[in-house]
């Protein structure tokens, strides 16, 4: 992803933040994360996060979707004798799709990444709207999309550990690779 791009998504998940009425300091905004998950179509499948705090005890994130943005099928497997991350989900802004193991929906209303079809398993569909919350267990296969509007969703977890993750798609690289403007990617 080139810094550019990095740059303009940082400020734009910004301005949905602020658009929600959720404060952040200057030197959060420009931490943003943002992560394509290495398969070049931010807008499609991809996610803006804060991480407030995360300790060996607890985790709590802002999690930022653009409209229809997708953060692609995983879970959180266990690790050194712990289960695996527990995380909760409360909307705060729009509307989120959210998609765990379990019986699936007769007709979702999320639409599957184009090309990524193969990687999308688990279909039980919650649908979650500001001041909704939805608890994942460890270990659970699931994946999430904003609706039209993009949504922002508060996380409140267990330990994260994200380069741990486990991604159906093994296409997916979980940490970005950001290349100067003007740089061929390689």
């Amino acid at each position: 992803m080139k810094r550019s791009e990095y740059q303009r998504a940082q400020e734009r998940a910004a301005a949905i933040l602020k658009s929600g009425g959720i404060v952040i300091a200057e030197p959060e905004a420009e931490h943003i994360e943002v992560a394509d998950f290495g398969l070049g179509d931010l807008e499609v499948q991809g996610l803006q996060l804060i991480t407030y705090v995360n300790s060996d005890r607890y985790c709590a994130k802002e999690l930022v979707l653009f409209p229809k943005q997708t953060c692609p099928e995983h879970l959180h497997p266990p690790i050194d004798h712990e289960p695996g991350k527990m995380e909760t989900f409360r909307c705060r802004l729009g509307k989120v799709l959210l998609y765990v193991e379990g019986e699936a929906a007769s007709d979702i209303q999320a639409a599957l990444p184009p090309g990524s079809e193969a990687y999308y398993t688990v279909f039980h569909e919650v649908e979650l709207h500001p001041g909704e919350q939805y608890t994942i267990a460890p270990g659970v296969k699931h994946w999430f999309q904003a609706g039209e509007e993009g949504a922002v969703v508060s996380e409140f977890s267990s330990t994260s550990r994200d380069e741990y993750d486990q991604f159906t798609d093994p296409r997916i690289a979980r940490l970005p690779v950001i290349e100067e403007d003007g740089q061929d990617r390689t």
